[in-house]
């Protein structure tokens, strides 16, 4: 919770400029927004007049009130198409964890007003927009005060390292790696997907005491395909990290126990865990469910297989990655900046590689 968040500000290395991944997650995903968003209205078993909408894991940068105006869209479309306003109020709640640049997002609200302004009238309603600090693994809001519920690129992420792998007898036991991996020992996968799926579990009970009765509820995270969580699609970024890490360590620019004693705390479920948890907890029913896979360099159109669109491509990644997981790198090896850079040079040139020879992608659910 202290040590992760998104890089900062506006710069080359920032998540602003490079999130175009989690960009294309969320506009894979607007549809299934918009069905959910238009079941809630045209069920008419929910008073919409003051709406309770809130972004868990917004992060900041041009993906954080994009979502929220695509809400705001749909709603008015229904607006249109019944003739009617439903809404007369947003109350918008953009989630984070504490170390999230919410300055960042703050600075961008008036523009978001007075396009909102421009675009909907001064009739279209009251929209207020409020910062809401914490994990989204507890409690966050009253009880029944919303009404719909988004989250994407973000329930991956587990609420701590799994328990019982920081602890002394296991701190080593997925020597050289960051992650899963195909030479990690099962101890290394079980103490994974319990905490996932003790999380996940925390996660769905906190939000279905905040969600009025037939309010809706629209995740969309990494997942794989498979039941085993060796495979590629599950861990290869993490593989290929590991790769370029444990290359510093050798030459003794990163302390190799520190390798050995990283474990992401990060997880890509499947279907099979995802359906078990909501079905457990009781709360509520899965309208759908549904698989895409992502390019991890944001789908851009490059010929992988010559040594310029290698380069490119690895290079995309790289920032990608970088953008997401450079604060935890930071935290836990006290890695100097020009370290870094190097760090993440080489990590490109292996995704590069890598990506010409098998062209994987990710799979969101």
């Amino acid at each position: 919770m202290q040590a992760l968040h998104m890089n900062k500000g506006n710069g080359d290395t920032s998540y602003a400029k490079n999130s175009t991944v989690q960009s294309k997650i969320i506009s894979v995903g607007k549809r299934v927004m918009q069905e959910a968003i238009l079941k809630m209205i045209y069920s008419n078993a929910v008073d919409l007049e003051s709406m309770g909408i809130a972004d868990l894991g917004c992060s900041s940068g041009p993906n954080t009130l994009s979502v929220i105006s695509e809400i705001m869209d749909t709603v008015e479309a229904a607006n249109h198409r019944l003739g009617r306003r439903l809404v007369s109020e947003f109350r918008v709640f953009l989630n984070d964890l504490y170390s999230n640049d919410f300055n960042e997002v703050f600075m961008s609200l008036p523009a978001f007003y007075n396009r909102l302004k421009e675009e909907k009238g001064i009739g279209f309603g009251s929209v207020f927009v409020s910062g809401v600090p914490g994990s989204f693994y507890v409690r966050l809001f009253p009880t029944n005060s919303l009404h719909f519920v988004h989250s994407s690129s973000s329930l991956h992420w587990l609420s701590q390292v799994p328990a019982g792998l920081d602890s002394k007898a296991l701190k080593c036991v997925n020597k050289g790696k960051l992650f899963i991996s195909k030479s990690s020992p099962q101890i290394v996968m079980d103490a994974y997907s319990l905490q996932f799926r003790n999380d996940f579990s925390l996660f769905i009970r906190s939000r279905s005491q905040e969600l009025v009765p037939g309010g809706r509820l629209v995740l969309s995270f990494l997942g794989r395909k498979s039941a085993d969580a060796t495979t590629q699609d599950s861990c290869y970024h993490w593989e290929l990290l590991a790769q370029a890490i444990m290359s510093l360590a050798r030459e003794g620019r990163i302390e190799e126990e520190k390798v050995d004693s990283f474990n992401a705390p990060y997880y890509a479920p499947c279907t099979e865990e995802i359906k078990e948890e909501i079905q457990k907890e009781g709360s509520f029913t899965i309208d759908g469910l549904e698989a895409f896979e992502i390019d991890w360099d944001g789908g851009v159109v490059t010929d992988i297989h010559t040594p310029q669109g290698k380069q490119l491509v690895g290079q995309r990644v790289a920032k990608t990655i970088r953008a997401v997981v450079e604060s935890m790198l930071e935290s836990h090896f006290g890695i100097e900046p020009d370290v870094m850079d190097e760090l993440f040079i080489r990590y490109a040139d292996i995704v590069g590689t890598h990506l010409s020879q098998s062209e994987p992608s990710t799979s969101i659910w």
